[in-house]
């Protein structure tokens, strides 16, 4: 009943004056400058309002920026291309004139290309949880247990934060989620005036894209989900972060012989079997005599720091020497400069709203048992990511219930879906791609790349992925059958 209501609620005209439903005669956006410039002059922004609360349409509204490069050829325009942002708590805001401009020709001609700044996200109406700055650590907001295991202070973090998120997010903090993102979609649709809107989702954008389609399927016209989340609706964002165990699993081998070639000036070992051992060693050692680190969040080196820079480094092979560089100097007693992180304000901001989206989504356990078992059959199982992937986070305190079921993605709908994926991806792996894939069932068609990193498309230079997708968003031609790309 929840999720029917949820599709209804989907469908109220929209009560913006510029977002109007096709064919009303109401103005469209009020096209001018993007906040803070942007890189291409060509792109324009406008500020649509939304509603806060869908269940409540014509109540209290929220600004939502979006950003616009029009076709370059008008004559063969043929709609917009949503880019979907990742995250949550990415932005695609400047996304029409970044990485928009790597797009071909004849998809830059067919297209409007579409950026937004997600609800909640400036320079759309914004929250923050106002985390003090040690809780803003990566290696706090993706907890890591304490070197024995235990998960008891990772608790008392999530109980901290989750009540700064309460008090200082306001109203707007329990009203982001996937569905609502899914449901400013398709406000942002009836503002461009057009029927159907094609999409370009990445990875967190893919289940984002996923939603719409199960929401408003006769709106979607041709849908890439790029670097694919696993849609489970019982788990949803839980079932992500343990994806992680799987993904560093498939990718780190890949690390492991880069760091051991010959002639790499960031060689870490002789051979591509030491490395592992390696970094099990030096973790251990750090989780025993951490390293001070002036500058850096927290200001020591300790094995659950080193850790998260594994993590983030197997995100692409162009982050491989700052692991290697860590390592290095790790295990001789010292520390690199420390990581520049973004302003405090931004940091802040982004934290809240992915926070809000991964705990808005679905119920997490509240049981300290519950997230010790998991995290010592992970440990187990998985050493190098030590029992992060299932440990209790910000969610685990999460004040709010959701307020509907998950959406769960089904097979009906038009077949105008395709998927592209890395074959190793540390954050979204391979194995759930497949489980996206099988659940959208006849609505897609597949393409694996035999690439390393995370996003696919456009991103490694893979002749036959690129080509492929390239291929279905300017002129609808889509493999028959799911596609290998050596």
């Amino acid at each position: 009943m929840v999720a029917a209501s949820a599709v209804l609620l989907g469908l109220v005209v929209p009560v913006s004056a510029s977002a109007s439903a096709v064919g009303s005669g109401a103005p469209g956006p009020d096209w001018g400058a993007c906040p803070g410039g942007s890189v291409d002059p060509r792109q324009q922004c406008a500020t649509l309002k939304v509603p806060m609360d869908y269940a409540q349409p014509r109540g209290r509204t929220i600004d939502l920026v979006i950003s616009r490069i029009p076709s370059e050829k008008p004559s063969a325009r043929r709609g917009a291309l949503m880019l979907i942002p990742g995250g949550p708590g990415g932005s695609s805001l400047n996304d029409p004139s970044g990485k928009g401009q790597k797009l071909p020709q004849d998809v830059r001609d067919a297209y409007d290309l579409i950026g937004f700044a997600p609800r909640g996200l400036a320079p759309s109406t914004s929250v923050s949880c106002g985390l003090d700055h040690a809780d803003l650590a990566v290696s706090k907001l993706r907890p890591w247990p304490a070197p024995d295991g235990s998960v008891t202070d990772n608790l008392v973090t999530a109980r901290r934060t989750a009540d700064a998120c309460a008090h200082n997010g306001g109203e707007l903090m329990r009203h982001i989620s996937t569905a609502d993102n899914a449901r400013d979609l398709d406000r942002i649709r009836a503002a461009l005036g057009e029927r159907r809107i094609s999409a370009w989702g990445v990875s967190y954008g893919t289940y984002v894209g996923a939603v719409y389609g199960e929401l408003f399927p006769h709106r979607t016209d041709r849908f890439v989900l790029d670097s694919n989340d696993d849609p489970d609706p019982t788990r949803v964002a839980r079932g992500w972060l343990a994806a992680h165990e799987r993904g560093v699993e498939d990718t780190f081998p890949h690390f492991a012989a880069w760091a051991s070639a010959p002639g790499n000036p960031d060689r870490v070992a002789e051979t591509a079997a030491e490395v592992r051992p390696l970094f099990l060693r030096l973790a251990a050692r750090l989780d025993r005599a951490p390293i001070p680190w002036p500058g850096a969040n927290p200001e020591e080196l300790n094995g659950s720091v080193l850790r998260q820079t594994m993590l983030d480094s197997l995100y692409s092979p162009t982050r491989y020497p700052t692991l290697a560089k860590l390592m290095v100097a790790a295990e001789q007693g010292t520390v690199p400069p420390a990581p520049a992180g973004p302003p405090e304000p931004v940091l802040q901001n982004v934290t809240a709203v992915g926070a809000a989206t991964l705990c808005n989504d679905v119920a997490w356990p509240r049981s300290a048992a519950a997230y010790q078992k998991d995290v010592d059959a992970s440990r187990k199982a998985y050493p190098l990511t030590a029992g992060m992937p299932r440990n209790a986070m910000v969610c685990a305190a999460w004040p709010y219930p959701p307020r509907q079921a998950p959406v769960r993605i089904t097979g009906r709908g038009p077949s105008n879906v395709l998927l592209v994926q890395n074959e190793r991806d540390v954050a979204t792996p391979l194995s759930g791609a497949l489980r996206l894939r099988a659940a959208l069932g006849d609505r897609a068609v597949m393409v694996t790349v035999n690439s390393t990193g995370h996003d696919a498309y456009l991103a490694h230079g893979n002749a036959c992925g690129d080509g492929t997708v390239s291929r279905f968003l300017a002129t609808g031609e889509r493999p028959e059958e799911d596609v290998y790309c050596p």
